[in-house]
C-alpha cells in the first residue's frame, strides 16, 4: 500500500494546505468545551429518560458559528478551522454521555454506590480513560477509514456537519437552506416536545398477525439523516426492524399465547397480556443484543487486515527517518505517543484502587485492565466503520457494551469471582469500553468533517483529548446527582441500557441468561453475512426500534428516486447538495430544539408540560404525518432541477 503522504488527494479540502490560516488556536477549545458540557449534560439527561441520545455534532457546528461570530469583536473574525475546532471539541461531552450512562446506573440498582465525592471521582476517572482510549486507538485507522476508504464510509453527521460550516463560510445563498431546515426542524420539535400538538410516534396495527405492528417517529432529523445516508444503508436497517417486528415479535406472541405464566426471561406479565413494545423490549432485544455481537465480532474479524495494516504503518512511521513532513491535512498525533499514552491508561487502570473494580484486588483489577484494552480495541475499530455507514445517532454503542459486559462476565463466572465486587468490576469494564466505542464513532464523525473542510487531524486530536479530560468530572456529576435525588430503574428515570446491562451481568455471574434469544440473534447475522447483507447495519435494525428506522428508510427512498431524476441533468450535483444542506438544517434544528428541552427539564427537575393543544386522534396522528410529507416535499422541491426554457440549457437556480 502507497504512503498516503506520497498519495494523491481523494478530494480537494475546503481549505488547502497551503493556507495562511492558524489551525490551532485556544479560544474556541474552550469555547467547545463550555458548550460540549452543556449539551453533554442534557444528553445525559434524555438517554436516562429514554435510552437514547443524539448526535450533538450538527448542533455543535450550529452553535460555534453564533458564539464565535457574537465574540468577533473581541475574539476577531474566526475561520471555519476555528469553528471546527470548537465543534470537535465539544462533541466529546457527547460521547461520555453515552458511555457512563449506559453502564453506571446500574451500581445505583445494586446499592454499590459510595459516599458522592469519591463516587463522582470514580465515575469521573472512568469516563476520562475511556475517551483517552478511544481517541488513541482510533488515531493510526485515521488514514484508512477517513482517507481510503472516503467513497465507501459517508459519515452521515460528519459530512453534514462539512456542508454547514463551507455554508455558513460561504455566506449568502449557500446558507440559505441551512437556515430553512433549521427554522423547519425547530418549529416541528417545539410543536410536537413542547406543545404535544401531534405525536412523537404513530403506529399501525396489522391484522392476522399477532401484535405486528408498523411504527414510526415522523421527525425531521430523521428523514434528514435517511436522505444523506442514501437508500441502501436505510433499506438494511429498515430489513432488520421489519423481522423483528413482523416476524419476530408476532411469533412470540403465537407460540406463547398459550402460556398462562411468565415466560423467561420475564418473571411478572404472561406473553399474552404484553404489548408488542413489551415483548420487544424483554425478548427481542436480547435477539438484538446478540445479533449486534455476532455482527460486532465478524465486522472486527474482517478489520483485522486494516487493523495490523494501521499498526504495522504506524510502527513504521516511527522508525523511518522522515525527510519531507506529511502535508498539513495529513498530520497527525505520533505513533509514539498513542502507544505510551495507552500504556500508561492501562497501568493507571490497574494500579489505582480508586478506579475500576473499586476496592477490589489487584489481581482481580489487573484482569481487568486487559480485559479494557483487548475489548476497547476492537470495538473501537468496530465504531469507528460503524458509524460510517449510519451514523452516530444509530451507533448502537450499547450493544457492543453489552457484548463486553457478555466477555467479562464469562471469565469472571469461570474465575469465580461473582460476588459484588465481581459485578461492580464488570460494569466499569464496561463503562471503559462504552466510552471508548462512542467517543471512537464521535472523532471519526469529526474527523470527516475536518478532513471534508481541510483542518488538521492532530489538532483535532489534541481538541478532542483536551474536551475528554475536561469534562469527564461534569457527565460524572450530572448522572450521579440524579441518581442521589431520582434513582434509576424507576419511572421517572428508567435508564434502560443500565436496566440491561445489570440483567446481563447478573445473568452470566447467576447462571441465568436467555442465551437461546442471544443464539438466535447471532444466527440471523451469520445469515445475513452468508448472503451479503452487511451484517453491522442490518443487526443495529433489529436492535433499535423499527420507529427509528421507518423515516431513515423513507429518506433514503427520496435520495435514490431524486438522484435518479437528477442524472439527467447538468447541475445534479448541485442540486443534491443544495438537498444535503436543507437535510442538514433538519438535524440541526430538531437537534439543537431536543437539547434545549431537555435542559429546561433539568431546569424544572421534570419534563415541561404541553400546553394542553394536543388534536384528537386520528387527526393528531394524521397531523404528524402530513407535516412529514410537507418536509419531504421540500426535499425535493429544493433537491430538484430546474430547467428553464431557453434552447437546450439548464440553468442552475
Amino acid at each position: 500500500m502507497a504512503d498516503e503522504t506520497n498519495e494523491t488527494p481523494l478530494i480537494e479540502p475546503y481549505v488547502p494546505d497551503d493556507t495562511p490560516l492558524a489551525d490551532f488556536r485556544v479560544p474556541p477549545i474552550l469555547l467547545g468545551i463550555l458548550a460540549g458540557a452543556v449539551l453533554g449534560s442534557a444528553n445525559a439527561y434524555i438517554g436516562l429518560r429514554v435510552g437514547l441520545t443524539i448526535s450533538t455534532s450538527i448542533p455543535l457546528a450550529v452553535i460555534m458559528v453564533v458564539l464565535l461570530a457574537a465574540l468577533r469583536p473581541i475574539y476577531g473574525r474566526a475561520s471555519v478551522l476555528d469553528v471546527n475546532l470548537g465543534q470537535t471539541a465539544g462533541s466529546a461531552s457527547s460521547s461520555l454521555a453515552s458511555g457512563v450512562i449506559f453502564t453506571i446506573p446500574a451500581l445505583f440498582m445494586w446499592g454499590l454506590v459510595t459516599e458522592l465525592g469519591t463516587g463522582i471521582v470514580q465515575v469521573a476517572f472512568l469516563a476520562a480513560c475511556g475517551g483517552l482510549l478511544g481517541i488513541l486507538f482510533m488515531i493510526p485507522l485515521r488514514p484508512f477509514l477517513i482517507v481510503k476508504e472516503h467513497h465507501a464510509l459517508p459519515y452521515p453527521e460528519g459530512t453534514a456537519s462539512s456542508k454547514v460550516l463551507i455554508a455558513a463560510d460561504a455566506g449568502g445563498t449557500r446558507a440559505r437552506n441551512v437556515i430553512l431546515g433549521l427554522l423547519v426542524g425547530m418549529v416541528h420539535k417545539l410543536g410536537a416536545g413542547v406543545g404535544k400538538l401531534w405525536p412523537e410516534e404513530i403506529s399501525m396495527r396489522l391484522p392476522v398477525m399477532p401484535k405486528a405492528e408498523l411504527v414510526m417517529e415522523p421527525m425531521p432529523a430523521l428523514l434528514g439523516v435517511g436522505y444523506i445516508l442514501g437508500y441502501r444503508v436505510g433499506a438494511i436497517m429498515v430489513a432488520g426492524g421489519l423481522i423483528s417486528w413482523l416476524v419476530l415479535i408476532p411469533s412470540i406472541a403465537h407460540f406463547g399465547a398459550g402460556f398462562s405464566e411468565p415466560l423467561f426471561p420475564e418473571t411478572v406479565k404472561p406473553i399474552a397480556q404484553m404489548s408488542p413494545s413489551e415483548i420487544w423490549s424483554r425478548y427481542i432485544r436480547y435477539i438484538g443484543a446478540g445479533a449486534v455481537a455476532m455482527a460486532g465480532l465478524l465486522a472486527v474479524a474482517r478489520s483485522l487486515p486494516i487493523m495490523f495494516d494501521s499498526l504495522r504503518a504506524g510502527l513504521r512511521g516511527l522508525m523511518a527517518k522522515i525527510e519531507v513532513a506529511p502535508r498539513r491535512t495529513q498530520r497527525d498525533l505520533s505513533m509514539l505517543g498513542v502507544l505510551a499514552g495507552t500504556g500508561l491508561v492501562i497501568a493507571v487502570l490497574a494500579l489505582n484502587p480508586v478506579g475500576i473494580g473499586q476496592g477490589a484486588p489487584f489481581l482481580l483489577r489487573l484482569v481487568a485492565a486487559v480485559a479494557v484494552a483487548v475489548f476497547a480495541f476492537r470495538f473501537v475499530t468496530v465504531s469507528s466503520r460503524i458509524v460510517g455507514l449510519v451514523g452516530v445517532t444509530s451507533n448502537p454503542t450499547s450493544g457492543m457494551a453489552i457484548v463486553t459486559l457478555l466477555g467479562s462476565s464469562l471469565l469472571f463466572y469461570a474465575l469465580g469471582w461473582t460476588d459484588d465486587f465481581g459485578k461492580a468490576t464488570v460494569l466499569t469494564i464496561g463503562t471503559v469500553v462504552c466510552v471508548a466505542a462512542s467517543i471512537a464513532g464521535d472523532i471519526s464523525q469529526d474527523l470527516k468533517t475536518g478532513f471534508l473542510i481541510g483542518a488538521t487531524p492532530r489538532s483535532q486530536q489534541i481538541a478532542e483529548i483536551t474536551a475528554a479530560l475536561a469534562n469527564a468530572m461534569t457527565i460524572a456529576a450530572v448522572v450521579f446527582l440524579l441518581g442521589i435525588s431520582y434513582g434509576f430503574g424507576n419511572e421517572e428515570f428508567p435508564a434502560p441500557q443500565a436496566t440491561l446491562a445489570r440483567t446481563v451481568i447478573e445473568g452470566v455471574l447467576n447462571a441465568d441468561l436467555p442465551w437461546g434469544l442471544v443464539g438466535i440473534g447471532a444466527f440471523l447475522s451469520v445469515t445475513a453475512q452468508l448472503l451479503g447483507v452487511p451484517p453491522l447495519a442490518f443487526a443495529v435494525g433489529v436492535y433499535l426500534p423499527l420507529s427509528t428506522m421507518t423515516p431513515v428508510f423513507l429518506g433514503g427512498c427520496l435520495r435514490w428516486g431524486l438522484d435518479t431524476w437528477n442524472g439527467r441533468y447538468e447541475d445534479a450535483h448541485e442540486r443534491q447538495e443544495q438537498g444535503i444542506l436543507f437535510g442538514s438544517g433538519l438535524i440541526a434544528g430538531e437537534g439543537l430544539t431536543g437539547v434545549g428541552i431537555a435542559a429546561l427539564a433539568v431546569g424544572l427537575g421534570a419534563r415541561p408540560p404541553g400546553f394542553g393543544l394536543s388534536l384528537p386522534e386520528p387527526f393528531d396522528a394524521l397531523a404528524a404525518l402530513g407535516l412529514f410529507v410537507v418536509m419531504a416535499g421540500l426535499l425535493v422541491r429544493l433537491s430538484r432541477p430546474i430547467e428553464r426554457r431557453t434552447g437546450a440549457d439548464v440553468l442552475r437556480s
